[in-house]
């Protein structure tokens, strides 16, 4: 299996299965003497990790990361950075029931017809909780960039979305409730939402919107690798996305090019930002912004039809321990992410400059 690494300067590789002994990674390319601040890269993992709250999957699982090379005396190396999280709570029998069929909109039906075999424990390799290890290395790449500040929330939920521009949010109060909203208003009728869909046995989708500020001008490269397209690259890698925009996105096709344009001041800076920060592919100064949007999780507590192995129609109902959405939890995943991008892109300008 192909595609399971990420980056080219700050490159991370990942491994493991959801119902497995452990995940991990490793992290090639990260400079020789950073310093790092270990609880602060535990405090993104226990904002990823299931069982947190009342909203999303009772999964219990520490998620403590375990480092096994690359540092020393608390400072990296300059060498491979490996680390690993084991799994502990796993309950694979929850998911005996699919063994010989495919549930509808996972990634049972494509893996085994390509592959020829799947382990269907949690979604083996196409579990989200792959994106564990993508949050460790996001929060070395965070300490790395340390002026650029990244800050994602939850910006809708179904059909609640957050009726302000992003500047006048408070993003310190993002982590004051628990689905992850600055808006405390939005908050509470987005947390009504997703207690009501899950009493039905059902999932709901949502947005996150990320803004990157502080961010150097320079970073991205014309043609192929133009920062927006990385940008993307990294957020549709993500399980449940569907979905990327960033500046005045879609809204942008809408608009006459006199009111799209973002004209200059003196500093060269812009007199609005509907560029999204980004212009020829490179980073211009301004704040970054972009919004991502996640599915309804697939696995529902309602029957459904689907087939099975031999290609007849079946009844599942789905059972185990799920988020009814998965927009809360996806907060630090989207933010390391973005970290992993523009270290990479960071990193790339140092060799150049």
């Amino acid at each position: 299996m192909a595609g399971n690494s990420f980056g080219n300067c700050f490159k991370l590789t990942t491994f493991g299965e959801s119902h497995g002994v452990a995940i991990g990674g490793v992290i090639d390319g990260c400079p020789a003497g950073l310093t790092l601040d270990f609880d602060a890269i535990q405090s993104e993992l226990n904002r990823r990790k299931p069982g947190q709250s009342e909203i999303v999957t009772q999964r219990k699982e520490p998620d403590t990361v375990e480092f096994l090379s690359g540092i020393f005396d608390n400072q990296t190396t300059g060498t491979p950075i490996g680390f690993m999280i084991k799994n502990a709570n796993q309950k694979s029998k929850d998911y005996s029931h699919i063994k010989e069929v495919y549930r509808p909109s996972h990634a049972d039906f494509t893996y085994e017809k390509k592959y020829g075999i799947r382990d269907y424990r949690g979604g083996g390799r196409s579990s989200a909780r792959e994106t564990a290890c993508r949050v460790v290395a996001g929060a070395i790449a965070k300490q790395l960039l340390k002026d650029i500040k990244i800050n994602a929330f939850t910006s809708s939920v179904g059909d609640i979305f957050i009726d302000k521009p992003y500047q006048e949010l408070d993003f310190s109060k993002t982590e004051s409730n628990i689905v992850r909203c600055p808006d405390q208003a939005s908050a509470e009728k987005m947390i009504a939402k997703i207690k009501a869909i899950r009493k039905e046995g059902d999932t709901i989708g949502g947005t996150v919107t990320c803004v990157l500020k502080n961010v150097p001008i320079g970073l991205g490269e014309p043609v192929f690798d133009k920062l927006h397209a990385e940008l993307g690259k990294a957020m549709l890698s993500i399980n449940a996305v569907k979905g990327f925009e960033y500046g005045s996105g879609f809204c942008g096709a809408r608009m006459k090019g006199s009111a799209h344009n973002d004209l200059f001041n003196e500093d060269g800076t812009t007199k609005t930002n509907l560029s999204g920060g980004i212009q020829g592919g490179i980073s211009n100064g301004m704040d970054i912004y972009f919004r991502v949007a996640f599915k309804p999780v697939a696995t529902i507590m309602q029957k459904q039809n689907t087939i099975n192995k031999d290609g007849k129609i079946v009844e599942m109902q789905g059972k185990g321990r799920h988020d009814p959405c998965v927009v809360p939890r996806a907060i630090p995943i989207v933010e390391a992410m973005a970290a992993l991008v523009l270290a990479d892109y960071y990193l790339l300008n140092k060799m150049y400059n």
